[in-house]
């Protein structure tokens, strides 16, 4: 561009002598009077093109120095010369050939909560230097006034297995403190900007404390698995053998199928069972403690001689590719006196799994028969204060919606994942206490599946009043943002997907997560989104069409880009704040 403007001077002169030349009337004369207005207002135009760009820059970074100026209190005069000095040269991107421009405070005014900045910078010339115009001043001035709109953001930040390759989870949490700091730096008093954190799977972890809320709905944690037959949800049961459940009793190997291979996530359970419960010991939450006996090669959990039966995943739902469900309870037993139940006939006849002490056969051949205790069994469910904190999506359409949760509609506990599976961070509510905010990024680890429309919807509520995180009633003149995270495709919700990327299952997490965009949109959300997809070339469609503009929309390609693209935000959203 350089090049070209020094060029000029020297085409105007081939003009010129062109003209002179001329033997046309007087042509020399009427282009020697145009001379000097067409140089002067090519100039003028390149110039003040130049001049434009420069004042731009100036202008970003004049607000940067404001904004830094103003939420620091107790500065001297001196003081907010220096420290605004200081800040426009971090974020100065303008030419520094001839100098950094100088700044200049033109009000610092406490009790207002004002600062008025200006910055002045004299451009040489490209051009027009040429009719004797050397230099141009470039000037521009900002005003920053605190507490004209305050900022609530829910960071929703993916918290599943993928995110702890590639250096992914580090780099969120570091990126995430840098946001935080410039959130904080943006508030002037204590509550102009809050935030809340949201880390998710595909769930949610709301905390162990919150079991006693009213918004909780606990009928599916306090259900009973369905024994035998067909029901939606639970899957086809068969006690071992087809024999009826109530042939059961203390000193009997599990009715349901027990095949243990090497677990899932490191709990002992079965992955690969065609149908049924595996039993567990000391049942909470699913999880308990597997026999290592041995039946016929197969390990068993025999029924303690308590009598109490405890299940503890439905192997069909998992195989069908929902989520995996793992209840919440054991059944008692109890002896039905002088009743018995036949388990066997025939010449071969036996007892099988049946504890000697219950069952004794009789007569020979192919008349003989094995009768075993009846017994009868009561469900159970685990105390609501064994619940391990973790909540799925709400029941549809409140999962799509803002609804406050309260009775049959609240938000379920979950009771799909034991607490092995529950992720560790907790979510942090709207606030301004920065250390504990801090303090919950670092708590941040990966492992589980991705179900964003959970963390979004968690995100949105935290900026809705009310339950579940009580919140107050939102302020005037607030902005409320949501910040979405994530390095995957939807893989498992409270339906459908089995935590493996590719299925068909997929489409329609990502239908349930287009909804609750634009619900939340509808309702004055401004939402950015993030996409992390190290080495990959595609995008993500749900996230795309989630953000509130295409401006809104990161696409990252290594984990270094997370903290860019934080700062970027963090720079566009704190802006709102300042008034010139």
């Amino acid at each position: 561009m350089t090049g070209d403007m020094n060029h000029i001077p020297a085409r105007i002169g081939a003009m010129a002598r062109a003209f002179m030349r001329s033997k046309r009337g007087n042509v020399a004369m009427m282009f020697g009077i145009a001379l000097v207005p067409i140089t002067v207002s090519a100039g003028v135009g390149l110039d003040y093109a130049r001049a434009a760009l420069a004042r731009s820059q100036m202008s970003d970074a004049l607000d940067a120095a404001a904004l830094a100026v103003g939420s620091t209190p107790g500065l001297t005069s001196s003081q907010v010369s220096t420290l605004a000095q200081k800040y426009f040269n971090a974020n100065y991107k303008g030419d520094t050939s001839h100098g950094t421009p100088t700044v200049g405070v033109g009000n610092y005014d406490t009790t207002s909560g004002s600062v008025t900045l200006n910055v002045s910078y004299v451009m040489d010339t490209a051009v027009l230097k040429a009719v004797g115009v050397k230099t141009m001043p470039v000037t521009t001035s900002t005003t920053v006034v605190w507490g004209q709109s305050k900022l609530w953001v829910a960071l929703v930040l993916d918290n599943s297995g993928s995110m702890s390759s590639s250096g992914k989870m580090s780099a969120l949490i570091s990126a995430s403190h840098q946001l935080l700091s410039t959130l904080q730096s943006a508030s002037s008093t204590p509550g102009d900007v809050e935030v809340g954190i949201v880390p998710f799977v595909s769930v949610i972890n709301v905390g162990k404390s919150k079991y006693q809320s009213s918004w909780i709905d606990w009928s599916d944690w306090d259900a009973a698995p369905v024994v035998g037959g067909t029901s939606v949800g639970d899957g086809f049961t068969i006690p071992k053998s087809g024999i009826a459940f109530d042939a059961y009793g203390p000193g009997d190997d599990c009715p349901f199928t027990t095949t243990v291979n090497s677990g899932w996530s490191g709990t002992s359970v079965n992955e690969d069972s065609p149908f049924g419960y595996d039993c567990v010991q000391n049942s909470t939450n699913g999880a308990g403690n597997v026999s290592t006996s041995s039946n016929n090669g197969n390990p068993v959990s025999p029924i303690p001689a308590g009598g109490n039966i405890c299940p503890g995943v439905n192997q069909l739902a998992y195989n069908n590719d929902h989520l995996t469900r793992y209840f919440n309870g054991c059944w008692t037993s109890s002896q039905v006196k002088n009743k018995t139940i036949q388990v066997s006939s025939g010449s071969s006849a036996t007892c099988g799994t049946f504890s000697s002490s219950n069952c004794s056969c009789s007569g020979k051949n192919n008349a003989k028969k094995c009768k075993t205790q009846q017994w009868s069994h009561n469900w159970v469910p685990n105390a609501h204060s064994t619940w391990n904190g973790c909540i799925m999506d709400r029941a549809q359409d409140y999962d799509i919606h803002n609804t406050q949760p309260s009775g049959s509609s609240g938000m379920s506990a979950t009771n799909t994942y034991p607490s092995s599976l529950c992720l560790s961070p907790t979510v942090s509510p709207l606030g301004y206490d920065w250390n504990s905010l801090n303090s919950q990024v670092d708590n941040m680890t990966a492992s589980g599946s991705t179900n964003q429309p959970v963390g979004l919807a968690s995100g949105w509520q935290m900026l809705t009043p009310g339950n579940p995180y009580g919140t107050p009633s939102v302020p005037p003149n607030t902005t409320r943002y949501i910040i979405l995270l994530s390095d995957g495709l939807n893989t498992q919700d409270r339906w459908w997907g089995n935590g493996q990327e590719g299925t068909s299952d997929d489409a329609k997490i990502d239908d349930r997560m287009d909804l609750t965009c634009t619900n939340a949109k509808a309702d004055g959300i401004v939402i950015y989104t993030l996409y992390v997809n190290i080495g990959g070339a595609n995008d993500s469609v749900p996230l795309q069409k989630c953000a509130t503009d295409s401006s809104k929309y990161f696409k990252l390609t290594s984990a270094s880009q997370i903290s860019t693209a934080f700062a970027t935000i963090a720079a566009q959203i704190t802006n709102v704040r300042v008034s010139k």
